[in-house]
């Protein structure tokens, strides 16, 4: 019988909008697991992919096994999944684990749910490169900050009214449609809102630009006169424009809720959730896809009318996004995110310096283990040697395979396990 629990050395993306160097949790994972890894300062570590998917396949680090890949190892090994997981996802992992390291904002973006995924694959291959949902979910690292969601309508309103530049581009008769909408009509209160987020993101270009150039400029003078911008999110607007100089993507911050999490804290984005990373460092998990419709704040492809269409239009306040963890009854220790989705959850195991011997627990799933602080060998009957794990080891453990830990590190660990709950 093959190892069956494995360390594996994982694919980094440099994707521009990462943070720079050692400032990157990405690149500092990298270079405390592999010694011989050279952090270029000036170069971005975005992401760190953890897992299967064919654009990022983990290398298996086990001489002794044949397989070269996570990916490769999974096909030959199905029921190392676990027998649920393998029936219902067609022999394939589920989801993907990632660490995020965001120094710019992400596009505005939403992800398909599988109805529309499918549709959007059969028509534009190119841009929608596989049939699959992409609900997410962020655990933050450090502080980390997002947008997510549409805001209350009163939050909108009050915008609409304190920026002109922003109603100039909405229109009076659609600001006025959200301004005379009542919280006791909620489908006239989304479909109010449907219409003022389309109109923004379907104007004019030049209309945009010279309207976004006056709002810079009138905020810009109002900061320098020691003026309180907030009423119109004065600091968050000029940080996105100096970052995206006249991208649309800029106005959204009027409709989307600011969501900022403090380590530990959590954001789940089901199918159709407008959102996008501003900064900060997180661990996510995801269905393992690729399918992003994007709008704004973005050199690549847009697809602004895709998006409109399928927005969830309801308007909630951002602290209704903070998604909680559950801390699990059997171990104190753990913390479970279990979000309303079958292909993942996440734990955030706490080992505290006073525990010496620790007992990573058997799951009925294939899991992913990551080590963000803290030292300790494992051991396991499904692997042929002592694993040594340190801050940024990652460990492939089968679906029934449980791993000891002997912590060497004096402060405890923490470490982060993506599975899949059936």
């Amino acid at each position: 019988c093959p190892p069956a629990v494995f360390p594996l050395s994982c694919t980094v993306q440099n994707y521009s909008w990462g943070k720079l160097g050692l400032a990157s949790e990405v690149a500092k994972l990298l270079a405390s697991s592999d010694p011989l890894v050279q952090i270029q300062p000036d170069r971005p570590y975005a992401e760190l992919w953890m897992g299967a998917h064919p654009r990022g396949d983990a290398v298996i680090r086990d001489n002794r096994i044949p397989q070269k890949t996570l990916g490769q190892w999974i096909a030959d090994n199905p029921a190392c999944l676990g027998a649920k997981v393998k029936d219902t996802f067609q022999g394939h992992l589920p989801f993907l684990f990632k660490v995020l390291s965001v120094n710019t904002a992400l596009s505005i973006q939403a992800h398909p749910n599988k109805e529309l995924a499918a549709k959007l694959h059969a028509q534009f291959p190119e841009h929608y490169p596989d049939a699959n949902h992409k609900p997410e979910m962020a655990i933050a690292l450090t502080p980390f900050e997002g947008l997510c969601g549409f805001r209350p309508v009163a939050e909108i309103v009050s915008f609409l009214q304190s920026v002109p530049e922003l109603r100039a581009l909405i229109g009076e008769v659609a600001a006025e449609q959200l301004e005379r909408s009542g919280s006791d009509d909620p489908r006239g209160v989304s479909a109010a809102l449907r219409v003022c987020f389309t109109r923004l993101m379907k104007s004019e270009k030049k209309f945009f630009v010279d309207q976004l150039n006056m709002l810079v400029k009138r905020i810009s003078q109002e900061v320098a006169e020691g003026k309180d911008t907030s009423g119109s999110n004065g600091e968050l607007l000029l940080r996105l424009h100096s970052q995206y100089p006249g991208d649309i993507g800029c106005f959204t911050i009027y409709f989307l809720n600011l969501v900022r999490l403090e380590p530990g804290e959590a954001m789940f984005l089901g199918a159709n959730e407008p959102h996008a990373y501003l900064h900060g460092d997180c661990v996510e998990c995801m269905a393992c896809s690729d399918n992003t419709v994007r709008a704004g704040l973005t050199p690549k492809f847009i697809d602004v009318l895709t998006l409109c269409e399928m927005l969830n239009y309801t308007p909630a306040p951002s602290s209704s996004k903070i998604f909680p963890a559950a801390q699990s009854q059997l171990d104190p220790n753990v913390y479970l995110y279990d979000p309303p989705v079958p292909d993942f959850a996440i734990m955030r195991i706490e080992i505290p310096s006073s525990i010496k011997l620790y007992l990573i627990s058997a799951v009925d799933s294939a899991s992913i283990l990551l080590v963000i602080q803290g030292a300790a060998v494992g051991t396991s009957t499904a692997a042929a040697s002592e694993i040594p794990l340190c801050r940024g080891s990652v460990l492939f453990i089968s679906a029934n395979e449980s791993v000891s830990l002997q912590l060497s590190s004096p402060d405890g660990m923490l470490l982060f396990r993506a599975c899949c709950l059936l």
